[in-house]
């Protein structure tokens, strides 16, 4: 199958029964093979034997080169060719199928990066291996033969060969008729391999190579294949040549990335930004397989791909990066007085995308690049640093929430292709109406699903802010404490707001303002607070520590937490398991109660009820019981109600690690 603009669709054996593959000297080492490279490794080999395995097709994306006589230099590709070449080398000796055919069309790789490497392949190739099932290591076998040169250890590039070897035994001995799968006319591991001669760049990229001494990065080689697409396309016919591409990527989108630069280098940069583009277009465009693709760029932005582009991506890349250069160059104002959290940029949103981290940011911070870029194409000549705060102030609140587990861990809203796409979606919806946020949200049915409960309490809060602009401060202010972080269904329920409909009362809303501020607003809970919830009752209980519960029981009593984490709060007030939603109002009770005194006062106030056993009394009372005789903040109370143990940890192994109470 051939394509003007991809070149032709090869597997690893068809490409060397055609023409010689040779590792040029110019090469580095192989690197795939080295043990930091260990998880890469495992991830390509174990996505390589699914596909034999399960018979998924699986494309490992461009393979670069240049032809000289019969034989392939691959300019881009070498450490896929190399893992490839000891796979099927791998095949061929488990199956027996190392026979004279096939070992000279495997003598058709050679390896130039060193001597010895290029002998070593000739030598593998030559002497044969007994694998057996009792065979762990076939390094060991290797190194042992009577062929193998011990200074061959030296080599980085055998080093990293036989380790590859060996983990390509541990995956792929039980699996079987490899070589079959490997061998056929339509294998299911292929590649797109480019003849960079027929793109008349071949000089070029060599000389750029051999001056610099290394190879070309993933940025340099797909600008140069993804100009060529655009000019096949003639996507750019009506434009002046100063509104290229290919003049802007080198001129004022290079001199954007570079004014901002970490290094010396603004290649990865590019990638990363131009990667997370295609992600957010795969998803605009409906593309087939855009799960697919936006999970192998998320895991390495370099597996963008020149095919990935359609005419439409390709001018919301070009949207983009104008608009970029356009806001830096008229020095707008970006700055955000909105708190993201756990999701806070170092320095701002464009820099933790494309300058911050080793890899690739977040799936969270690419939303949020892409609310943000979304609000400077569309207000490009009216930025309104306001309705920006505005408008990112929305999309935090719907990116910060995520469902609290009982433990108090609240795992990120977006950590898969699938959130990733929901949400996108849902921000297109928004973004018609980014230049005036609230005004959008109180008048406009949003049609998106995801974050639903979130996107309607943000409506809820658009249009208390349009119906009176004075209570935006103090919705602002409880949103953005820690205890709340974006939303303030609570704060809300504590008021009744829910039963007075539109009624809000915003003096008694600042009042539990205040009682957030000065109890929860820091990743602590005091023992205070904890008592506070002792002495709160509901429906003449006061037992806030029924929410939780295990199976194990220790000294015959059923254990209990008395809220061990701060954020276990939230599990605590919209946890929907097991119905804990209804004790969330100890917590709405204790509120109020401090809205009129002081914890230690209402502590020190609480009438103890006839009723209630000595041993709870004595925890409300006594300071010292939670402060240093119950740390672990777990609890286990006897049936009868007759006492409770201090435990010295979730899980005391003896009975004497804990502080009996009566």
């Amino acid at each position: 199958m051939t394509t003007k603009n991809e070149g032709k669709i090869y597997s690893f054996w068809s490409l060397l029964k055609e023409q010689k593959i040779e590792i040029p000297i110019i090469q580095r080492d192989y690197a795939q093979g080295r043990k930091d490279k260990q998880e890469i490794r495992d991830e390509f080999l174990a996505a390589l034997c699914r596909s034999l395995t399960e018979q998924k097709q699986v494309k490992l994306d461009f393979i670069y080169g240049s032809k000289l006589g019969d034989t392939f230099l691959p300019l881009d590709g070498q450490q896929r060719l190399t893992t490839l070449f000891l796979l099927h080398w791998y095949a061929a000796l488990k199956d027996s199928k190392l026979n004279d055919e096939t070992t000279n069309i495997l003598l058709k790789f050679s390896y130039e990066t060193r001597s010895s490497s290029r002998e070593f392949c000739h030598e593998l190739i030559k002497n044969k291996i007994v694998v057996t099932e009792d065979t762990n290591k076939i390094s060991d076998h290797i190194i042992n033969s009577s062929w193998f040169f011990l200074s061959w250890k030296k080599d980085p590039t055998i080093d990293a060969m036989l380790r590859t070897i060996d983990d390509i035994h541990k995956v792929f001995y039980n699996t079987s008729y490899i070589w079959e799968k490997l061998s056929e006319e339509n294998c299911l591991i292929s590649f797109y391999h480019v003849d960079l001669d027929n793109f008349g760049l071949t000089d070029d990229l060599y000389i750029k190579m051999n001056a610099r001494g290394k190879l070309l990065t993933h940025f340099e080689n797909f600008k140069a294949i993804f100009q060529k697409h655009v000019d096949d396309h003639k996507w750019e016919t009506e434009k002046d040549f100063q509104n290229t591409f290919a003049y802007k990527i080198d001129t004022v989108w290079t001199d954007l990335f570079w004014s901002h630069r970490k290094d010396n280098s603004v290649d990865a940069p590019f990638i990363r930004f131009i990667s997370t583009i295609i992600m957010i277009q795969s998803v605009l465009e409906r593309a087939e397989n855009r799960a697919d693709i936006i999970m192998n760029i998320q895991r390495r932005p370099e597996n963008v791909r020149v095919d990935h582009f359609t005419k439409a991506g390709y001018t919301y890349l070009c949207e983009c990066l104008d608009a970029y250069h356009n806001i830096y160059v008229n020095d707008t104002n970006l700055n955000l007085n909105v708190s993201f959290w756990q999701h806070q940029p170092g320095e701002n949103i464009f820099s933790a995308l494309v300058y911050e981290g080793s890899i690739s940011a977040s799936y969270t911070q690419k939303v949020l690049f892409y609310a943000q870029t979304e609000y400077m194409r569309r207000n490009v000549n009216e930025f309104s640093n306001e309705n920006f705060n505005n408008w990112m102030r929305v999309i935090r609140n719907i990116i910060s929430r995520g469902d609290a587990e009982k433990t108090g861990k609240r795992p990120s809203i977006i950590r898969s292709p699938d959130t990733f796409i929901g949400v996108i979606n849902l921000i297109k919806e928004l973004s018609e109406g980014c230049e005036n946020i609230y005004q959008f949200l109180s008048s406009e049915t949003i049609k998106s699903s995801f974050a639903k409960e979130q996107i309607e309490e943000e409506i809820l809060k658009a249009k208390l802010i349009i119906q009176d602009t004075s209570y935006t401060s103090i919705i602002f202010s409880v949103e953005d404490t820690n205890f709340c972080q974006g939303k303030i269904q609570f704060p809300l329920y504590c008021i009744d707001y829910h039963k007075h409909g539109d009624v809000f009362s915003i003096e008694q809303f600042k009042k539990i303002k205040a009682v957030i501020d000065e109890y929860l607003n820091e990743e602590h809970i005091s023992n205070d607070f904890r008592r506070g919830l002792l002495a709160t009752s509901v429906d003449d209980k006061y037992s806030y520590y029924n929410y939780w519960w295990s199976w194990s029981a220790v000294a015959d009593g059923n254990k209990r937490c008395l809220i061990a984490r701060y954020r276990e709060l939230e599990y605590y007030i919209y946890g929907t398991k097991n119905n804990i939603e209804r004790y969330r109002d100890y917590v709405k009770r204790l509120f109020l109660n401090l809205t009129k005194k002081t914890l230690k006062n209402f502590i020190k106030d609480f009438v103890v009820p006839d009723n209630m056993p000595n041993w709870k009394k004595r925890l409300i009372k006594e300071d010292d019981l939670l402060d240093y005789k119950c740390k672990s903040h777990y609890i286990a109370i006897p049936e009868d109600e007759s006492c409770c143990y201090l435990l010295k940890g979730q899980r005391p192994r003896k009975i004497e690690d804990c502080v009996k109470i009566e």
